[in-house]
């Protein structure tokens, strides 16, 4: 295979698919195999939220029971949705994931929103969040300057960010083999807390309460509002592994291994989360547990003193490299999928063959992040709160993702349909609801907050609008041309929108 990227044919709807139709060289291609896949979805999910939930939700419930239920019933309705996915990316296989969902479901133009907001904040202000997250931590190791120096934390983010970067671009089985190891520290550092928790109880240092005790239920447990606000941080610790949706069409039996991926990586990734759970339980005891700011931390200088610190500080970092690693090769893809569809954004649509990557996307991805990052340490915390107020357009296009399951059996019902989500339409219904419960949430959370001195709801409109106006932009440069000539190739893909 030829070295050099080539343009694929603008307006095409199913990048992978239309361009082997079309015998373009430069394409997706089956490289990825199922235990990458794992390997990069459990790296996406699992990140320094882990440290951190337990602690709250542990306050909301007020009680063991309920706390271990809470991270139970978080992984049951990852797997609904995950099922719910896993019949969308073997029905409609495609780099694009959910952007290729909304388009056939929606159409163009909520499609191009929703690739705008995941290249503007979604990805790109993930990958310079955890950036922050590293170089915070790297900082508590090894600081660059005087304490508190926001800059030492910047070059930290910026140099992980470009490194990572450049290991993606050199190839995907480069970035791939770094994921693979980076998922193995980080679930080795999961299983350190675990190790500790036995450790003080083998060694009676840990302050765990007589069982029947600890785990008496309440006569009425804790209220609605609490465990729903549990669930909260329970769902987002979770989150990300609808990044999956983007490898359909680079996994090798994709109709197989697809579904075996989002499957086993959550009934791994809850058994982590519920094991961590109990760790940091058994090793400080309920109410010390709830009122921890660095449950790690704490449980780690228990076990092993002032070295305890260092050992969480270094396990934090790892696990948001792993993250900014996993969501640079997923996030590039929906942006070369924006670019093969519109001709004023065709540069993003270059694939590179030989190293089988979307190298356009990566490198614009990689600068967007690195100018995000020169942002936050401008700002401060008013960008990682500009961040945060974008949550309810991420939970807007989730539960749209959802629903287009229902649009699509419902338009394309002679589509062969690889996997059929269970239970059907109860599955599916389960996770709508639970991705509308999160937007109703997250719009409760930002409008009760400010930023600048106008109300935090404003953000996630202000980034809607910004990529309406691109929009009018680009479909000046050949989007109404392209989407007129993409409707015979959809139709010979067997798509009806």
């Amino acid at each position: 295979m030829p070295d050099n990227p080539s343009v694929l044919p603008a307006g095409a709807a199913d990048p992978a698919g239309l361009a082997a139709k079309a015998g373009v060289a430069a394409a997706p291609r089956a490289l990825i195999g199922l235990r990458e896949a794992i390997a990069l979805i459990v790296g996406v999910v699992i990140g320094a939220g882990i440290f951190k939930a337990p602690a709250m939700v542990a306050g909301m419930t007020g009680d063991a029971r309920w706390m271990f239920a809470a991270w139970a019933l978080g992984g049951l309705m990852s797997v609904a949705g995950a099922l719910c996915y896993a019949e969308l990316g073997t029905t409609y296989a495609s780099v694009g994931g959910d952007y290729h969902f909304l388009l056939r479901a929606y159409g163009r133009r909520v499609a191009f929103l929703f690739a705008w907001a995941r290249f503007s904040v979604i990805a790109t202000g993930s990958i310079a969040l955890l950036g922050f997250v590293f170089g915070d931590y790297m900082s508590q190791v090894m600081p660059l300057g005087p304490p508190g120096n926001a800059w030492g934390s910047a070059c930290y983010a910026a140099a992980v960010i470009v490194l990572l970067s450049w290991l993606n671009l050199r190839s995907l089985s480069t970035g791939l083999a770094a994921q693979s190891w980076l998922t193995a520290v980080e679930v080795g550092g999961l299983l350190l807390v675990v190790g500790a928790a036995l450790y003080l109880i083998g060694n009676g240092g840990a302050p765990a309460p007589p069982a029947a005790a600890a785990m008496a239920v309440p006569a009425s447990g804790p209220g609605p509002a609490s465990f729903g606000l549990a669930m909260v941080f329970v769902l987002l610790t979770y989150g990300g592994w609808n990044e999956a949706a983007y490898l359909s069409a680079e996994l090798r039996d994709g109709q197989r291994n697809l579904v075996l991926a989002l499957v086993y990586s959550l009934l791994l990734i809850t058994v982590l989360y519920l094991l961590v759970t109990w760790a940091f339980w058994q090793g400080l005891g309920m109410e010390r547990m709830s009122r921890s700011d660095a449950l790690a931390a704490d449980l780690l200088r228990l076990a092993f003193g002032p070295a305890g610190a260092v050992i969480i500080s270094l396990a934090i970092a790892v696990a948001a490299v792993t993250s900014i690693n996993a969501t640079m090769i997923v996030g590039a893809r929906s942006s070369y999928a924006a670019g093969c569809d519109w001709p004023a954004l065709a540069r993003l649509g270059l694939w590179d063959s030989g190293r089988g990557t979307p190298a356009t996307a990566l490198r614009v991805q990689c600068l967007v992040a690195l100018l995000l990052v020169a942002a936050g340490a401008w700002t401060g915390s008013g960008f990682k709160s500009m961040v945060e107020f974008t949550a309810p357009v991420f939970w807007l296009f989730f539960l749209l993702s959802g629903l287009s399951l229902f649009v699509l059996r419902r338009r394309d019902p002679e589509r062969w349909r690889p996997f059929r989500v269970p239970l059907y339409p109860l599955l599916p219904l389960v996770f709508c609801a639970m991705c509308a419960y999160m937007l109703w949430a997250s719009l409760s959370y930002v409008y009760s907050k400010s930023l600048g001195g106008w109300n935090a709801a404003w953000v996630g409109v202000a980034v809607l609008a910004a990529g309406g106006a691109i929009l009018v932009f680009v479909r000046r440069g050949g989007g109404d041309r392209a989407e007129r000539q993409s409707r015979p190739m959809e139709q010979a893909d067997g798509a009806d929108r």
